[in-house]
């Protein structure tokens, strides 16, 4: 969201050095990875290499991707990473993350089908679930809220194979109010929260997707407030007043008052 930026990239070399410290120190035991944006092939396959060895490491491991690749703007989708990470994502990395967290455009360039239907988006849920992940949600999406056009849907499946064979399926919406304003960082958060109340909630897909997006909308409700106040009457907020206030909203990402509510589909 800035003028200008500063600073290196960490190439698969570095990052397959810093795994090796970790290693030869004995603390490669994890309970989560998480990723999110990443402009490198290589990268990408050294982090799947990573997950997979810190998974025999640990079978429980879970593993949250949020693959980090375009969005829409006014209906049209376009990618900003390089185009030869989709088939990293869809190949590799997918197949063994446990929960994904793509935007509507993302899931449709995974799974190469469009979505124009929640009844579509839910038939690419389960094409995303039939590739790997037991997690899927479609943090955004350009479809007709119920609510009507103030709100934003954002559909979760949860699917779990029981110990009989039998597998189950839980799938919800989640509608939230749209901010009218530019914010950086909400993907990253999305995913963060989301992982932190699987993992308090691990069976129950709509109490962790309520509190996520609760939060969020705490987050984002202070930063406006707190931008436009910044900005002064009538003034459009710049990136730097629209920073995400997360510090100030160390309680509400604690505990968050649930303010969203899901519904089961």
């Amino acid at each position: 969201g800035y003028a200008h930026w500063k600073g290196q990239v960490l190439n698969s070399d570095e990052l397959h050095e810093l795994y090796e410290g970790l290693k030869l120190n004995k603390v490669n035991r994890y309970d989560y990875v998480l990723t999110g944006y990443t402009r490198d092939t290589s990268f990408l396959a050294m982090v799947v290499d990573i997950v997979q060895e810190l998974k025999q490491q640990n079978s429980n491991l879970v593993y949250v991707c949020d693959p980090v690749m375009g969005d829409k703007w006014n209906g049209e989708g376009s990618m900003y990473v390089p185009k030869d990470l989709l088939p990293v994502y869809r190949d590799k990395v997918v197949p063994v993350a446990d929960i994904i967290t793509p935007n509507q455009f993302e899931a449709e360039l995974l799974t190469g089908r469009k979505i124009h239907t929640e009844k579509e988006a839910l038939e690419v849920m389960d094409m995303l679930h039939a590739m790997g992940p037991e997690t899927v949600v479609i943090t955004s999406s350009d479809l007709q809220a119920p609510l009507g056009n103030d709100y934003l849907i954002a559909l979760g499946s949860h699917r779990k194979t029981k110990a009989d064979g039998t597998r189950m399926t839980q799938r919800i919406r989640v509608e939230s109010p749209k901010v009218d304003a530019v914010f950086v960082g909400t993907g990253d958060l999305f995913a963060a929260m989301l992982l932190a109340w699987t993992h308090k909630h691990p069976n129950n897909l709509k109490v962790a997707c309520e509190k996520t997006v609760s939060a969020m909308q705490h987050v984002l409700q202070r930063t406006i407030k707190s931008a436009k106040a910044q900005a002064g009457e009538g003034n459009k907020p710049n990136s730097a007043q629209l920073e995400l206030r997360m510090v100030q909203s160390k309680k509400d990402i604690e505990n968050p008052e649930i303010i969203v509510k899901a519904t089961v589909l």
